[in-house]
């Protein structure tokens, strides 16, 4: 079914009854005007009856992120130094907020009191500090958000994760769901009021705030509409949607308009910032479908990501890269008959607690991929003497500084010759192939290349598979 804009355009129609979760972030509530989208946005669907939040975000290429503020704060509080300005200066962007949006400023004084108190908690044996601080961003904020939709005829209140049933791991920092916590916020898909859930952070079952890892208000939405049933988990962000490849380096790049929950965390993992690769788990495992929409284009249809689209896409739906990966290569005639070489390979990367990214191989020759902000100078000589003591390699090297790019696609699979077409596109501009990986899904092919060369491989492979 579809739907028509007062401006005659025609857009998807989601699903006629339930319940829709819509998660916000910090770009879409740094500032009143934005904020007043938002309201509009949660006013024209009725459905939208679930709110998670992120700290409000830059209203200015200059300005500072609350989160950063936080993160000054703490480091701060920590270190004995002076706190007063940056205390003053975090009240102070929730006080522009309630200036602006003409709000009850009784709220306001509760905020400033939770934050002052951030500084009265034990430094010592205090595992939770850090996130404390971080997790007031979107905790506030989900206060501020909740009084503004009440104040304009909104039944809505502010539902803190405890309340929620968000329960987590006791990880700091890197947090995960409890099954157990899915039944508790299933008891909430029937309410009748909209609740504004601060994004980021659930409790432990100890009743410590523990925040999830990068990416965190995105988990958040995925674990409610995976606790509540959703019909549909709209992420709301400040682009139209998921484009093929990034936009500071092709020129108005299409936007994809639907994408398989497989090529999406194959491009989420290489690089594509838009949505966080864990946060679509929750969702996935409870097939619900996912929309990237825009906060400034709200009536745009976004980038659907489901279990099996049902577009039909050229074999290549985007291209992604992410840099700062380091590759060791290693060669030894009749590798493949040695017993237990790669068990040893893997015994010397653990002792060292490296983990590693990829690890493409051939008969005679296995390379390992890994991130090289692993390697200080001591333990990246340590790894490459105990390689050669363990393996007794023909040839051992390393290479710094490479870049890793993606085609990714379900249609791949299908189609005969991408990988040539890929090769021949990038040796017609005669970047050098570190390394080639097509994943056993056959959904991605990885490409490892000199770092300088990125830019120069993106724009060669968008010409291959997108030009018009």
């Amino acid at each position: 079914p579809s739907s028509h804009s007062l401006s005659g355009e025609l857009h998807w129609q989601w699903f006629p009854l339930g319940v829709n979760v819509v998660k916000f972030g910090g770009s879409s509530l740094a500032s009143a005007p934005q904020l007043q989208k938002v309201l509009q946005i949660v006013k024209e669907e009725p459905r939208r009856t679930f709110v998670v939040v992120s700290a409000p975000g830059k209203r200015t290429p200059q300005d500072i992120k609350v989160t950063d503020l936080l993160i000054q704060y703490y480091q701060r509080y920590l270190n004995n130094e002076e706190i007063e300005s940056t205390i003053s200066a975090i009240i102070r962007r929730y006080e522009d907020l309630f200036d602006e949006l003409h709000l009850d400023k009784a709220v306001l004084a509760d905020i400033a009191i939770s934050i002052r108190q951030l500084a009265t908690l034990p430094k010592e044996n205090n595992a939770f500090l850090f996130d404390y601080f971080l997790a007031s961003g979107e905790d506030n904020n989900a206060k501020v958000v909740a009084s503004f939709f009440k104040q304009n005829g909104l039944d809505a209140r502010y539902i803190s994760p405890k309340e929620l049933g968000l329960l987590v791991t006791p990880e700091p920092g890197n947090a995960r769901i409890l099954p157990k916590a899915l039944e508790k916020i299933s008891v909430y898909r029937e309410t009748q009021q909209i609740l504004v859930i601060p994004g980021f952070f659930g409790y432990t079952e100890a009743g410590e705030i523990c925040t999830f890892s990068r990416g965190g208000s995105d988990i958040t939405g995925s674990i409610v509409a995976a606790g509540v049933q959703a019909d549909l988990y709209e992420n709301f962000t400040d682009v139209d949607g998921i484009y093929v490849a990034h936009p500071g380096i092709i020129e108005q790049p299409q936007t994809i308009q639907e994408l398989t929950y497989r090529e999406m965390r194959e491009l989420a993992y290489a690089g594509f910032a838009v949505l966080h690769d864990e946060a679509l788990m929750p969702a996935y495992r409870a097939n619900i479908p996912v929309v990237i929409k825009n906060t400034n284009n709200p009536h745009h249809p976004g980038t659907l990501i489901t279990t099996s689209r049902k577009v039909k896409h050229a074999p290549v739906v985007g291209i992604a890269s992410d840099q700062g990966f380091a590759s060791i290569y290693i060669s030894k005639y009749l590798m493949n008959r040695e017993l237990g070489f790669g068990r040893r390979l893997l015994e010397v990367l653990e002792k060292l607690a490296l983990s590693y990214e990829h690890m493409p191989s051939g008969i005679d020759d296995i390379t390992i991929v890994l991130r090289e902000d692993q390697l200080t100078t001591e333990i990246e000589n340590r790894l490459m003497a105990q390689l050669q003591e363990v393996l007794a390699p023909d040839e051992l090297r390393i290479t710094h500084h490479l870049s890793m790019i993606m085609i990714v696609g379900e249609g791949m699979r299908q189609r005969i010759g991408v990988t040539a077409e890929s090769t021949m596109a990038l040796a017609k501009e005669k970047i050098n192939l570190e390394m080639i990986n097509q994943g056993s899904s056959e959904v991605s092919i990885m490409f490892g290349i000199k770092k300088e060369q990125e830019e120069k491989a993106i724009k060669a492979l968008y010409r291959t598979f997108f030009h018009d």
